[in-house]
């Protein structure tokens, strides 16, 4: 298929929303930080963690039947995070919110950092961040323990009362956290063009933001190289991936600048 003539149509249309204050909203999703070589969720289950069951993973029940083993699991991640770099479709999209302050606002399903590290300090982050830690429950003696308090160990414990931390990420059966969802939702209806880009459209509320922006009027912009469950709401579809194309969505030029 050749994108073209609709790429540089939706690059008018994010040419326009440019002119408005919180005029263009992004939604990423796994494929934007698979490119910089971070496995989807489902990807990293090989090899040894092949033979375990998802939710024994990410999950509450999973975390307090075997603590050490899902610990491991995620200091496992964490190193993948901290080895990768942004790719071309991060930088872009920091590139742009240089260039127009106070009109992008970029809302990740990702737990990793790569939107920060490009430049994109404001990212909305629905699934939390892998590399910070929160207690598994409150503290049982309400005293408030310090995270950087915690003894050593997989998982580290708190030494006072034996509370158990965790990584501060949503595990499944988990709310989203209800500041950063409530803000995802404000930047849906305010945006004039909203991207998404790199999700499968299948993790759910995530997944409805691109319905609340089209009924509030913006154009809904799919950025993937494969279908999503989400293509009916979109008024556009770009088959192709974040680094191929966000650089030329929201590239600087007389249509942009």
């Amino acid at each position: 298929m050749n994108a073209g003539p609709a790429v540089d149509t939706v690059r008018r249309q994010i040419a326009q929303a440019a002119a408005h204050a919180g005029g263009v909203a992004v939604l990423t999703g796994a494929g934007m930080s698979a490119e910089s070589g971070i496995a989807t969720f489902r990807d990293a289950m090989s090899g040894l963690w092949s033979r375990f069951d998802p939710a024994a993973l990410a999950s509450e029940e999973g975390f307090r039947a075997d603590p050490a083993q899902v610990w491991r699991w995620y200091a496992e991640r964490r190193d993948g995070v901290r080895g990768a770099q942004p790719n071309a479709g991060h930088r872009a999209l920091a590139d742009f919110e240089r260039r127009h302050p106070g009109v992008l606002t970029v809302v990740s399903q990702n737990v990793d950092d790569l939107h920060q590290r490009a430049g994109n300090a404001g990212t909305i982050r629905l699934h939390g961040d892998i590399l910070q830690d929160a207690w598994l429950a409150p503290c049982p003696q309400r005293r408030g323990c310090g995270v950087d308090q915690a003894t050593p160990g997989e998982p580290p414990r708190c030494a006072d009362c034996g509370n158990l931390l965790r990584p501060a990420v949503v595990w499944f059966g988990e709310r989203l956290p209800a500041q950063a969802l409530a803000a995802a939702e404000t930047a849906a209806r305010r945006c004039r063009v909203l991207l998404v880009v790199g999700t499968s459209g299948a993790v759910w509320p995530a997944a409805g933001l691109a319905a609340i922006a089209r009924r509030a009027g913006a154009t809904v912009v799919i950025v993937n190289p494969h279908p999503s469950e989400i293509d009916d709401e979109a008024h556009a579809c770009l088959r192709g991936t974040a680094a191929q194309l966000l650089p030329r969505l929201l590239a600087s030029g007389p249509d942009l600048d």
